[in-house]
């Protein structure tokens, strides 16, 4: 049947990377199923059970070469996808077959390769982002003392600088990096826990000897290249770590949709826009737009990532005591949708920052529309200094302001404030000593200094870090 006849997620076609679908393949999970039971069958040997250099040999031979149709077949019958795969592994390991999943049960592989999975996960997240960061470094620092007009409220407030604003952005982003460092610093693996948590079927195999029985989680863990396992569980990993493992990825979906609605905004003001390419459509109706596509599906995709969050939030709440299976079904389909938006999110955001364009003079004759009334503070200090009474001369800007403000919004016709001040004897100060007041730059604060000293203290030690991961392409599919 053609792939055209069903459905097919628009995550994996249109929206992730190649290596994160990778990451959730069938191919990662079943190959690291039989990683572990290659480490379970070494580690059991290590301490002392009866298996043989040969079984392990041949579980290593076998350990990538997937007999698909075998544990489908299987499955089918048994309705078990362990018991499927442990069959189809064993019919390729005929010798090792009677040791293959000793003592273990189904959430050894299962849950251990979700860790694995997710730990992987994250660091191709992380990755992204800190090449986000990269890009927005450059960014800002190009336009670190361009002056614009900032907002409150999405009105006209303290013009700011486009660097400063970008170091927003990129502060949004740093806070993510480090939840996801955090994480990644503490990760852990379920270990072999058994059927309870209790490790009693270990007991059994190993005659009572707990030291042995704790060496066996630490050496699995080792050969799979962990430091650490969860100390108690049930027969899962407690259920509130994928609950904070979502929570860093719904983080890096909020800093995306804040910086998606930015840009979208800046773009209606022709201020700033995300590139476009020669050959693209803005509409399909009317063909003079740019519309801000990439940043539109940035913040759609982030929705959705903030919306999925609530999916482990239930399942680790509505876990009874050692063990339930109304995770499985839900988990598998969160967790990797989770992962592969975020991963999706960030292709768009390197993408955008890769070639956001600045208009100039745009960005000025907004600023300077606005920048008179931000510059009364200083001009009623001048006017003071020559004399002036401070209340008298605040509400004469007042009510200049306000007619000012007046003809701009009903007549359409320029900001007059200067001339109103200029022609106003209780200033006594002439035109040319009030414009002297208009200069953009005298009205940024701290911005540029902001700037720098953000980046140099907080994000260059992470971009030294990784420096061997910066120059990732973005992969926008459509």
């Amino acid at each position: 049947m053609a792939q055209t006849a069903y459905y097919q997620s628009p995550l994996s076609q249109r929206y992730a990377s190649k290596e994160m679908q990778a990451l959730f393949s069938n191919d990662k999970k079943f190959r690291t199923w039989r990683r572990l039971w290659i480490a379970l069958a070494q580690s059991e040997q290590e301490l002392g059970l009866d298996i043989t250099d040969e079984q392990i040999e041949e579980l290593i031979a076998h350990k990538d070469d997937i007999n698909y149709d075998v544990a489908q077949a299987r499955e089918k019958i048994v309705r078990h996808d362990v018991m499927s795969h442990v069959y189809a592994y064993g019919v390729q390991c005929p010798k090792a077959k009677g040791i293959i999943h000793l003592g273990a049960t189904s959430c050894y592989v299962g849950d251990n390769t979700d860790l694995i999975i997710m730990h992987e996960a994250l660091e191709l997240v992380q990755k992204k982002i800190v090449n986000v960061l990269a890009q927005l470094k450059k960014f800002a620092l190009e336009y670190k003392d361009m002056p614009c007009l900032a907002f409150t409220h999405f009105q006209p407030a303290q013009p700011t600088t486009i660097g400063k604003r970008a170091s927003l952005w990129a502060q949004d982003l740093y806070m993510d990096y480090l939840e996801i460092e955090h994480l990644l610093e503490n990760k852990r693996l379920l270990g072999c826990k058994g059927t309870t948590g209790t490790q009693a079927s270990f007991m059994e195999l190993f005659n009572n000897d707990t030291d042995k029985v704790k060496a066996l989680d630490k050496k699995i863990c080792e050969k799979l290249g962990y430091d650490h396992y969860f100390p108690v569980s049930g027969q899962t990993y407690t259920r509130k770590y994928d609950t904070q493992v979502i929570n860093a990825l719904v983080g890096v979906a909020q800093s995306a949709h804040k910086f998606s609605n930015d840009i979208r905004l800046l773009q209606h003001m022709k201020e700033v826009e995300e590139p476009f390419e020669k050959g693209q459509i803005g509409s399909s109706a009317m063909a003079y737009k740019r519309n801000p596509m990439r940043s539109e599906r940035m913040g759609s995709l982030a929705r959705y990532v903030i919306a999925d969050s609530l999916n482990p939030v239930m399942t680790a709440s509505e876990q009874w005591f050692e063990r339930t299976l109304d995770d499985s079904a839900n988990k598998r389909i969160s967790i990797a949708e989770a992962f592969l938006a975020t991963d999706g999110i960030l292709d768009l955001y390197l993408n955008i920052t890769d070639g956001m364009v600045v208009y100039p003079k745009v960005v000025e004759a907004d600023l300077l529309k606005e920048l008179p009334f931000m510059a009364t503070e200083n001009i009623m200090m001048d006017a003071v200094k020559a004399g002036g009474d401070r209340q008298e001369l605040h509400e004469l800007i007042r009510e200049h302001s306000m007619a000012a403000g007046k003809v701009v919004k009903e007549e359409g016709k320029p900001n007059d404030l200067i001339d109103r001040i200029a022609n106003d004897p209780k200033f006594g100060m002439t035109k040319e000593q009030i414009e002297s007041h208009m200069e953009p730059i005298n009205y940024v604060g701290r911005s540029v200094q902001q700037t720098e000293e953000f980046f140099a203290e907080y994000i260059d030690p992470i971009l030294a870090k990784h420096s061997d991961e910066l120059g990732i392409e973005a992969q926008i599919n459509v």
